[in-house]
């Protein structure tokens, strides 16, 4: 019988075959990363979300889940102006955590 409804394919990562290599490079450099609670207040305070999709604590999420180019894209819009890092309740060192995933992520593919 056809009720009208399918199964979609699931959108789970198996975090049993992710490569963290470059995500354990990254926290050996900047140990921030590891700080961070997901609490948005960069995403809030940011200038460049104005104007493009930036975020911060999503781009950690993905990259803590092995989504590197949705990271990057996310953090393209980054003008490193320091709001995020003022603004942040866990003192982050946001601009040099931004410039350390860029470097790690983009020239190594």
């Amino acid at each position: 019988m056809d009720f009208g409804i399918s199964i979609s394919p699931s959108s789970r990562i198996d975090l049993d075959n992710l490569k963290r290599d470059k995500w354990l490079k990254l926290i050996k450099i900047e140990p921030d990363a590891l700080k961070c609670i997901a609490c948005g207040s960069c995403c809030a305070s940011c200038t460049g979300g104005i104007f493009t999709n930036v975020s911060l604590r999503s781009a950690i999420l993905f990259l803590q889940n092995g989504k590197e180019e949705e990271a990057l894209k996310l953090l393209k819009g980054c003008m490193l102006c320091g709001k995020c890092q003022m603004i942040c309740p866990r003192g982050i060192n946001t601009r040099h955590l931004i410039i350390s995933i860029n470097k790690i992520y983009s020239d190594e593919k």
